[in-house]
Parts: structure tokens; C-alpha cells; sequence
């Protein structure tokens, strides 16, 4: 179901934004500076590519870390400037996507996922894309961690 999910995603219009976080990407890469947004930004082209069966979780969840570098104020700093170059272009073709998926009852599952990716076009830096297994599995464990702190 995820794959054929993933084919008509991507032939409906997928690909493109897809190509739009990819052109954010090179844009970013070609200055120093935007190096931590290429990551970002491919990481998202992957899950806009072909998003069913994905998912995505923050880098400290996923390392298990106290301290990440693109954490705190300098990863609030890179969002907010991502959010107000390509984020917000991002952002309002994920949400005209979604509502327009959303007014046939056969594409509700394409808007959903549209307005899910909608709100991580705003602040992708620090996020990885995972199979949503992996993406269960590192929210058990993070319950797990947080049960045993409330234990002592």
C-alpha cells in the first residue's frame, strides 16, 4: 500500500516539490553559510518525494544526545531564516496541495500528508527522515527513558 501510496504521490505532483526543496538545497549549498539547510532541505526532498511509509524525528531523539549543535538558539536561528526564504513557499504549496487533496474523499490521505509536511516546510533544520518503524521504535525508547526518570 506504502509503495503504491509513494507512485501516485509522486505523479500527482510529488516530484515537484520535491525539485523545490532540492532547489532551496543548492541554493543554500552554494554559500558556507547555508551548509546546515542542505542537509535539511534533502532530508525533506526524500520524505516530499515519496512520504508514506516515512516519517520524521529530531536529531537528539535520534542520537540519544543531550547536546546537539543544531539545537538551541543557533538551530531556532537557521529555522527562522529558512522559514522566511523558501520555508514559506514551502510552506503555502503543502497547504494548497492539502486542500485541494482534501475536497475528493479518495485523495484525504494525500491532503493529510500534505498538511504534515506542511508544517515541517517552516522548520526542517534538525529533523531526519526515518521509516516509520524506526520513527515508533525511537519514540518507545524515549518513553522508556522518560519512565525510568519518573521512577527514581
Amino acid at each position: 500500500m506504502r509503495f503504491a501510496g509513494n507512485v501516485i504521490w509522486f505523479v500527482l505532483g510529488g516530484w515537484y516539490i520535491a525539485l523545490l526543496w532540492l532547489l532551496g538545497a543548492l541554493v543554500f549549498a552554494i554559500s558556507i553559510i547555508g551548509l546546515p539547510f542542505t542537509r535539511s532541505a534533502i532530508e525533506m526532498a526524500k520524505l516530499s518525494a515519496f512520504p508514506f511509509g516515512m516519517d520524521v524525528v529530531h536529531i537528539r531523539d535520534l542520537d540519544l544526545q543531550e547536546e546537539i549543535p543544531l539545537e538551541g538558539l543557533v538551530g531556532f536561528i537557521l529555522n527562522i531564516l529558512w522559514a522566511c526564504t523558501f520555508g514559506i513557499v514551502l510552506f503555502f504549496a503543502y497547504l494548497t496541495a492539502g486542500v485541494v487533496s482534501c475536497m475528493t474523499i479518495i485523495l484525504i490521505p494525500f491532503g493529510l500528508q500534505s498538511f504534515k509536511l506542511a508544517a515541517l516546510s517552516l522548520f526542517p533544520v534538525g529533523q531526519r527522515v526515518v521509516p516509520v518503524e524506526v520513527a515508533n521504535m525511537i519514540r518507545e525508547e524515549k518513553a522508556r527513558m522518560r519512565m525510568d526518570q519518573f521512577r527514581r
